[in-house]
């Protein structure tokens, strides 16, 4: 059952002024547009393992699809004790090492980056050169409670080395078969990440595409910048949700200010949130124009954010620059990375043993195995100054 997000709705719509009727009747018919689409259902395989054609076909068709019931409870509860355990350790502030008792805050010490920081209801990223400047315009950010916090941690980065149960998603074996049909067998990692999108304090991610690499390349087409999975942990709504313009993932690189323009305001016509009750999962093609508005309403959103590239893309490719610095990623940079598809695999392994786990061809041909174990955890530290940013 879709969650009801009336209520919500109707707060947000009055964060906006002179536009509250305009939000309202966008929110509202966004969500029935969404809910209309036939682009959701559960995972499907056919008697040979290959995931259903229906369903390749409407991803193709949108950029986005939503796996409804990946997750079961259990799974999400793991998934909840780990956010509880991670922000009893987030520093104080942006500028703080430690956590509110006074001790090393999580990703003390690392070398990436890991806690991005936003005020609330804000759009850090909006009109900005950051990320190559690819969120053209600024998001309307409405002004937050007087009780509420000068930052709130808005994205955490190298999620898996600071979550198992985020680490076991990672190795879900019917996620890892989707990854296989859309990017073939040799897919190569991309980036993890959580969203963390409180109820009054979550910022706005501004209209963008992710792709930086190929829009000019002589292959390009529609798969070539990958993919993003975005489990949900409470949900996704029309308020608190990503937004989408379907089919754009086909179109090239945008001018998404001309785009604004002609819509009149940031509510792009014909766009649509990915709507997701708590345990579905949406993939999402990163070269679907979408953003999301701060977060007015009631409902929480974390998302257990994790991509996947086609190893063509990568390999021998001139890295981007955005999750990591720009190098050029050759073979053994692709494999040093991808040992986190090997820890994730056993980690899965050994907490579901019921599953059949997955089997990942370019370990398999190589004779590759790897134990989740202590050294694996020390191991992860700063994994993610190798992500595959193109």
């Amino acid at each position: 059952m879709t969650i009801d997000t009336s209520k919500s709705i109707e707060a947000c719509a009055k964060y906006y002024g002179e536009d509250e009727v305009a939000m309202r009747d966008y929110l509202i018919a966004g969500e029935a547009r969404a809910l209309a689409l036939d682009n959701r259902g559960p995972i499907r395989f056919d008697e040979d393992g290959n995931l259903d054609p229906a369903i390749l076909d409407a991803y193709s068709r949108y950029g986005f699809y939503i796996f409804e019931n990946v997750l079961d409870d259990a799974e999400l509860n793991e998934i909840k004790a780990d956010l509880d355990a991670m922000r009893d350790k987030f520093p104080t502030g942006p500028e703080s090492d430690v956590n509110h008792r006074g001790e090393k805050a999580l990703g003390a010490g690392n070398k990436a980056l890991n806690l991005v920081w936003s005020k609330p209801l804000g759009d850090p990223l909006g009109g900005t050169s950051l990320a190559n400047g690819r969120h053209e315009v600024k998001m309307f950010e409405p002004e937050a409670k007087t009780d509420t916090p000068a930052a709130a941690p808005f994205i955490l980065l190298g999620s898996l080395q600071f979550s198992e149960a985020c680490l076991r998603v990672y190795g879900h074996p019917d996620l890892l078969k989707v990854t296989e049909a859309v990017n073939g067998k040799d897919f190569a990692p991309f980036n993890e990440a959580l969203f963390i999108k409180d109820p009054g304090i979550g910022a706005a991610v501004s209209w963008h595409q992710d792709g930086v690499t190929h829009w000019d390349n002589p292959d390009f087409d529609q798969d070539i910048h990958g993919f993003n999975f975005m489990a949900q942990v409470y949900g996704s709504t029309a308020v608190n949700g990503v937004w989408v313009l379907p089919g754009t993932h086909k179109q090239g690189k945008l001018d998404i200010t001309k785009l604004v323009e002609a819509s009149g305001s940031e509510r792009l016509e014909g766009a649509v949130p990915i709507v997701c009750n708590p345990g579905d999962v949406a993939i999402c093609n990163r070269q679907l124009l979408h953003g999301s508005f701060p977060n007015c309403g009631f409902e929480p959103r974390v998302t257990v954010n994790f991509g996947f590239h086609r190893r063509s893309s990568v390999l021998g490719v001139a890295g981007g620059g955005v999750h990591s610095d720009s190098q050029t990623f050759d073979e053994k940079v692709i494999a040093r990375r991808s040992r986190t598809i090997g820890y994730a695999i056993d980690a899965r392994k050994q907490h579901f043993p019921h599953e059949t786990p997955y089997v990942y061809e370019p370990f398999a041909k190589s004779n590759e195995t790897y134990a989740w174990n202590g050294n694996a955890r020390a191991d992860l530290r700063d994994y993610n100054i190798d992500d595959l940013s193109i």
